[in-house]
């Protein structure tokens, strides 16, 4: 433990020591919503408002979507303040969503005065237990002494290894009470070590394996980006020839147009790289879980390949599919050691035979996705005229649903940590609060938000966090008047049964400059580039609404429960 603080055992109040903890670990950003139980913290943070800036957004769960692409894109932890009962279990989908996601995030809930835990009091929850499951760690703080060590063992654990939320519930009157302050960083602690050292031995094990390949082929993930490996994954790939797809959480931790990027896995991924898993004979993943929306059906999954897996968490290892060699450890120390004792290499033919079914994708699904011929706009040349503004150097940041496949599969990406979308969890209402953390986090980089008219309805009340902000974000509503991604399902698997997926929508542009954020709406080709130049032109925040096919779907897709190789193109 290392004192990093010139407050040398300064009499101060847990609330002041919250605040000052936070300036230690380097946060200048905070996004949350006061409450009586929070209340002296806020009091405090009155004092050190030129150090903290605080981000008032209009509902919880709005503030800790708003830290995660804040975290996502500056790779520092989001923090969040949030009151006791309400405000704290809405935190809970935010805190899940960060779990599964491995996004870094810091929540402070305020809490009851410790002599009314358990009576049921006014705005009491038991916030531990409703959070356990969606944390990485939490903990209850009773006495205002031990706030400086909580809050440095949180961020320690958020940031390190596999990276995730924690939250510390404070009680009112350690927010009160007074302590000795003095502030030292958390760099380690018995029974957890985030960092494991690599084993060298499976190191050669897993280059002899890719030397002696016909057919490898890399998945990458998320790790990659956590990890700051995207050089080492650049080097590894182009050093062995290999190609290489990404998860939904990868994308962008290799640029789009790389020669050894083929593309995207999953459910509607590209054709080839989810059909060629189950023709490699050497299967290296780096930095990803084996999702079952990557995976398909486990019982039919690159049974033929001997399995490689860069991964960090031991509890992944093995856990959906077993690999023939497990190294455990960061994907750039692993990384760096399989480019050493790997071979270079080029597999031409391999990677022509992705080429090929590329070929077959663009002519039976791109080319009418990006240069359509019928009359309404599809989803997919809205992201393309989009690209042709942002050549690729834009942070998109994505809700859930068709719009979130379809820009996932055709923005383009030159840059890391600049794909922010909800992966695992797959939250509704994401896009927006998240797109203005990002904004807030680099407000250098253009923002875009693409989001569907149902999800941007679930945190809508954020325009109005976006207008005090003036955050320039640029929101693209992909408005198809439909829950778009289950009216899909309901075409193909339940007989075209539309059931709740219709919405009736309030007129949005309406809604935006009632924020005093300008907006436009468009619905026909011909005035679509316009349309999206004024919004690029526009100095601040601005909505445009694209009215887009209502009906049409997302291909390729790989059904539920089927295999990988059993991909449909319509």
């Amino acid at each position: 433990m290392e004192a990093i603080t010139k407050e040398d055992k300064k009499v101060i109040t847990g609330a002041e020591a919250t605040i000052l903890s936070l300036l230690a670990e380097g946060t200048d950003m905070v996004f949350g919503y006061p409450g009586g139980a929070i209340m002296p913290i806020y009091d405090a943070l009155y004092g050190y408002q030129k150090e903290l800036r605080h981000i008032l957004t209009r509902h919880e769960q709005g503030a800790i979507h708003a830290a995660q692409g804040f975290a996502r894109i500056s790779g520092r932890p989001g923090v969040v303040f949030a009151t006791s009962g309400p405000g704290a279990t809405n935190l809970i989908t935010g805190l899940a969503d960060a779990k599964i996601d491995s996004t870094p995030l810091v929540c402070i809930t305020g809490q009851v005065a410790s002599t009314l835990l358990g009576t049921d009091a006014f705005q009491e929850t038991d916030i531990i237990s409703l959070s356990m499951q969606a944390t990485k760690w939490n903990i209850q703080i009773t006495k205002a002494e031990d706030i400086p060590q909580a809050i440095a063992k949180a961020f320690y654990i958020a940031t390190s290894g596999r990276p995730g939320p924690v939250l510390i519930d404070i009680t009112k009157d350690a927010q009160f009470a007074s302590l000795n302050y003095e502030y030292k960083k958390c760099t380690g602690f018995r029974s957890y070590n985030p960092k494991p050292a690599i084993d060298i031995e499976k190191v050669k094990q897993a280059a002899e394996l890719i030397n002696k390949a016909k057919k490898p082929y890399v998945l990458f993930g998320q790790g990659v980006i956590l990890a700051n490996a995207e050089k080492e994954l650049a080097t590894f790939v182009e050093k062995t020839g290999i190609p290489a797809a990404w998860t939904l959480l990868g994308l962008s931790a290799l640029p789009t147009d790389h020669p050894l990027n083929v593309g995207m896995l999953g459910m509607h991924g590209n054709y080839g790289p989810n059909k060629l898993t189950n023709e490699c004979d050497v299967l290296i993943a780096v930095g990803m879980r084996f999702d079952d929306r990557v995976t398909g059906d486990l019982k039919r999954y690159a049974k033929q390949a001997k399995v490689i897996h860069l991964e960090i968490d031991p509890a992944e290892i093995d856990k959906n599919v077993k690999a023939e060699v497990a190294i455990l450890g960061d994907a750039k120390a692993s990384l760096k050691l399989l480019i050493e004792h790997c071979h270079a290499n080029e597999h031409t033919e391999w990677l022509e035979e992705f080429e090929k079914l590329s070929a077959i994708e663009y002519d039976k699904v791109i080319a009418s996705e990006l240069n359509p011929t019928k009359p309404g706009l599809t989803m997919g040349e809205v992201i393309r005229r989009a690209n042709e503004h942002t050549n690729g150097d834009a942070v998109v940041v994505t809700d859930v649903g068709q719009h979130q496949m379809v820009a996932c599969r055709y923005a383009k990406f030159n840059n890391s940590k600049s794909n922010i979308t909800s992966g695992g969890l797959g939250t509704m209402g994401f896009c927006l609060p998240a797109a203005l953390g990002a904004k807030l986090a680099a407000p250098e980089k253009e923002v875009i938000a693409v989001i569907g008219d149902g999800g941007f309805q679930m945190t809508i009340q954020e325009l109005g966090t976006i207008f005090q902000t003036r955050a320039a974000v640029k929101i693209i509503i992909l408005n198809n008047e439909f829950l778009g991604m289950v009216r899909q399902w309901q075409q193909l698997f339940f007989d075209k049964r539309y059931s709740s997926t219709e919405l009736v929508n309030p007129d949005f542009v309406a809604i935006a400059k009632g924020f005093g954020i300008e907006a436009s709406s468009v619905s026909d080709r011909e005035n679509l580039d316009q349309s999206i130049q004024q919004m690029f032109d526009h100095d601040g925040p601005y909505l445009l609404e694209v009215m887009v096919e209502k009906e049409d779907n997302v291909f390729p897709m790989v059904p539920s429960g089927a295999s990988v190789e059993d991909i449909r193109l319509e």
